[in-house]
């Protein structure tokens, strides 16, 4: 792939500006907006010392507040907050906001338990448009990522492999939830490694390479 690819330029299509996360209208001091924003959950302690150095990795490349450690705070709230201030905005015809209310995709790092985790708070909230979700293998079981093309190798953790991903996860077109092979039932706990598992029932789309 070409160098440029891996300048400001790239990433402003996934980056989210703060003022998103905060609900403060500033219209006029926003680009456009991003084909791809993302917003990123990170198991750090799967896949031993991988997941946290995923975490800085990510966090080094984006906005911080685009990127939570799941072992820190629970997606539920991170969502939600972040819904409630999308609406906010888009009451305030605030059209950034808007695109990225339509355009949101989530990446999530770690074993099926955490995809699983992931999948079942997206599924709770009752959205009218879902974001569709890439998962990351990153721990011992991932069969999850591994049947929706994305593999079982842990990745890598540095920048130009992130990069990589994020390209990828950017040029993927939704599987839409009926084109799935199956429905997504009780998660359980399928290693130790992968310490925030739980068991959630969840039907939602994908993105898959």
């Amino acid at each position: 792939m070409a160098g440029s690819k891996y300048d400001a330029d790239f990433l402003k299509e996934f980056y989210i500006p703060t003022y998103i996360f905060s609900g403060e209208t500033n219209i006029s001091d926003v680009p456009d907006a991003p084909k791809y924003p993302v917003l990123v959950f990170i198991n750090s302690k799967s896949g031993g010392q991988l997941g946290g150095d995923l975490l800085v990795t990510y966090r080094t490349l984006l906005n911080e507040r685009q990127v939570t450690d799941l072992g820190e705070e629970a997606p539920d709230k991170v969502l939600r907050r972040l819904y409630i201030s999308l609406e906010k905005l888009k009451q305030e015809n605030d059209k950034f906001a808007a695109k990225i209310y339509e355009r949101l995709r989530i990446i999530v790092a770690g074993g099926d338990g955490t995809a699983g985790w992931l999948l079942g708070v997206v599924c709770d909230l009752k959205l009218s448009h879902p974001p569709p979700i890439a998962t990351v293998p990153l721990g011992t079981g991932n069969n999850l990522p591994f049947a929706f093309g994305w593999g079982k190798k842990n990745p890598e953790t540095h920048r130009n492999s992130v990069l990589s991903f994020l390209e990828q996860g950017g040029s993927c077109d939704p599987v839409a939830p009926l084109e799935l092979p199956h429905s997504l039932h009780a998660f359980s706990r399928v290693s130790s490694t992968d310490e925030l598992n739980m068991v959630r029932h969840s039907t939602i789309t994908f993105v898959s390479p």
